[in-house]
């Protein structure tokens, strides 16, 4: 028995404290978890030696039949996972053991909801797989060794969960890592062989390294010390419980939904099923495999470009790298998945993999995959594809300005609101919209604002109205930023109904342009009266015939900068160029009547200065001077009282 050295005690980090508690204390519903997490992570480290050994053969140590042992002890209450994968070094335990790397616990700590069985879902979705072990566990102890370490210098960790561990030298033959779990009392049913085994085939049957468990020895004859025959049971014997064959290598006939769902959640660690998901094997020039997923969820750090992300990388089935994110547009980040390929070397890096024409070639083909995953999708199942809409649309909505040559079909993906619809829910495509045009409608008409009633209640929206011709409703902070970077769809140009003089093209008759001619020189005196009063506030005074209850409205240039992405600039402290809108009248209106019949200019003055301020709020703007605006309301509804 080896003696242990170099013992000491530590504190975990404050948030595992904390982790460690939930784990405790909370988490309950889903106990069983904690197999599936440490065989996913004996398998990940059987990943990383296999791919360390591509450029170090010797790191094998002679024993390259990479494998799991589950065996446990029913008397002493013990379950024990046992790997000869890379193994870790003292730095490595304190640093993966006693500490959660960047935010991933506070993150995880901020997404709990108080549900038991979702909060035990997103265990492994943040990185946190290891402490589920003190779920069934009041003490864990961990042996490891570094694969290419000496024998005596392996590692043993130990802790009961409650706020410290303790770490010593040992000596450990094998490479590897073995975890053994001293069940709490009360959870002796995972000291079990059947229960291990159901657990096993549940959620790690499509890990491709064996786990093997010992099968029930059978009873043989033997000599006792007087000769006498007496039966003894036979040596032990290991068999897998598992397939053990990467599940994306398989035929599509020979693999169930099950299958896929339980790789899915393992490769994500994602607790919830797919929304769908696509596998293809290619051959010819580019040879590869891909097995890509549409989760149902979107991870907590979705909004954050710089978070991990991408696809497992293998090269003729021996893994490379996690988060391979060379293989799908930015766009498209939240897809989860395996791509296997042929067509690059085993010693690839990420320096390599940037300089390398066939990760182009990949990355063309893997994008369209994807793409028509969505539309397949969006064209059978429209429940789905809202679901994955809701979560995931406004990262999609990305897909246009960085992907030129396949915009037109991120497009057809694209859904929005609409007056069609007379609801918030974004269910409208292009495609349905083109098909509702009136005759003579040449553009595809929107609306850019903060939230939807800004947006469906937008003066601008009333001649549409009139003319019963539809409008998209953009609320997303990102759409008037996208929106700038479209200029047309299937031959229609995009128009912002809030910019530019309107021209609605053949939808209105010649008549009717010709009576808005007549009646806008009736007001020139008005307009002229207006333009110095508002001189500093807008660049020019004109009528319009885009309203019909309003009695004016602001418009903008057809290339200024929308409010919206003001707004959003000005948050980022950034320099927004100086512009002034457009203030237009509608003719018919009677407040427009009178304004234009008042006498007195001081009082026409404080009624357009009004009528300006009131257009700037329904535009969703804010007022420069909110209480000079309230003060010439109060005087005005003074005068109409007396």
């Amino acid at each position: 028995m080896s003696t242990e050295t170099s013992k000491e005690t530590l504190g975990f980090q404050t948030e595992v404290k904390q982790l460690l508690h939930l784990m405790v204390h909370s988490l309950y519903s889903n106990k069983e978890i904690f197999l599936r997490e440490l065989i996913s992570n004996a398998s990940d480290a059987a990943e990383k030696l296999r791919f360390e050994a591509v450029s170090k053969g010797d790191i094998y140590e002679g024993d390259s039949d990479l494998k799991i042992h589950i065996t446990f002890d029913k008397d002493a209450k013990t379950v024990t996972i046992e790997d000869n994968g890379i193994g870790m070094t003292r730095q490595e335990v304190i640093d993966h053991l006693g500490t959660i790397a960047k935010s991933g616990t506070a993150s995880f700590l901020s997404n709990m909801t108080g549900d038991q069985s979702k909060d035990s879902q997103l265990i492994g979705q943040f990185g946190v797989g290891f402490y589920s072990a003190f779920i069934v566990a009041d003490k864990v102890d961990v042996f490891t060794r570094r694969a290419g370490e000496a024998i005596t210098n392996a590692v043993h960790w130990s802790s009961t969960g409650e706020g410290e561990f303790t770490i010593a030298t040992t000596e450990k033959a094998g490479r590897g890592t073995r975890i053994v779990l001293h069940l709490k009392e009360g959870e002796e049913e995972f000291a079990d062989g059947w229960r291990l085994r159901s657990l096993v085939r549940k959620y790690s049957d499509h890990i491709s390294f064996p786990v093997l468990m010992q099968k029930d020895a059978p009873m043989q004859d033997a000599d006792d010390e007087e000769g006498e025959k007496t039966e003894v049971a036979a040596a032990p014997e290991f068999e897998a419980v598992n397939r053990a064959t990467a599940l994306w290598t398989r035929s599509k006939s020979d693999v169930k939904d099950e299958d896929y769902t339980e790789f899915y959640k393992h490769i994500s660690h994602d607790f919830t099923d797919p929304l769908t998901w696509s596998h293809n094997k290619v051959e010819g020039n580019l040879e590869y495999t891909s097995l890509l997923y549409l989760p149902e969820k979107a991870p907590y750090d979705l909004w954050n470009r710089e978070a991990p992300k991408g696809l497992k990388l293998y090269v003729q089935r021996v893994f490379i790298m996690d988060q391979a994110d060379q293989f799908l547009p930015l766009y498209l980040r939240f897809i989860k998945g395996v791509v296997d390929t042929n067509n690059l070397s085993l010693n690839v890096s990420r320096e390599i993999l940037q300089k390398d024409a066939n990760v182009d070639k990949l990355r063309s083909a893997l994008t369209k995959r994807v793409l028509d995953m969505l539309s397949k999708l969006a064209k059978d199942d429209a429940e789905k594809y809202s679901t994955f809409w809701k979560e995931f649309g406004q990262v999609l909505k990305e897909g246009p300005a960085e992907d030129y040559a396949n915009r037109e079909k991120i497009l057809k993906l694209m859904r929005f609101a609409s007056t069609h619809t007379g609801n918030s829910e974004q269910s409208v495509g292009l495609e349905d919209y083109i098909a509702r045009m009136k005759e003579g409608q040449e553009k595809i008409y929107y609306v850019v604002a903060d939230n939807y009633n800004t947006a469906k209640n937008s003066p601008h929206l009333e001649i549409f109205r009139k003319k019963e011709i539809e409008v998209l409703l953009l609320t997303d902070r990102i759409d008037e930023w996208m929106m700038g970077q479209l200029f047309d769809f299937e031959g229609k140009s995009f128009q912002d109904v809030t910019k530019g003089e309107l021209n609605l093209g053949q939808v209105e008759t010649e008549e009717e342009k010709k009576q808005q001619e007549e009646t806008a020189k009736q007001l020139d005196g008005l307009i002229e009266r207006i333009k110095p009063v508002l001189t500093e506030q807008v660049s020019d005074v004109r009528v319009t015939h885009r309203l019909t209850d309003s009695p004016a409205c602001l418009v903008l240039g057809d290339y200024d900068m929308g409010l919206q992405m003001r707004k959003i600039m000005e948050a980022a402290g950034q320099k927004v160029p100086d512009t002034k809108p457009i203030f237009e009248l509608n003719p018919e209106h009677p407040l427009i009547v009178k304004l234009d019949q008042e006498p007195d200019e001081e009082r026409f003055s404080e009624l357009a200065k009004i009528l300006f301020d009131q257009a700037q709020i329904a535009a969703g703007g804010q007022l420069d001077d909110p209480s000079a605006y309230i003060a010439r309301l109060n005087k005005l509804l003074l005068e109409l009282s007396a």
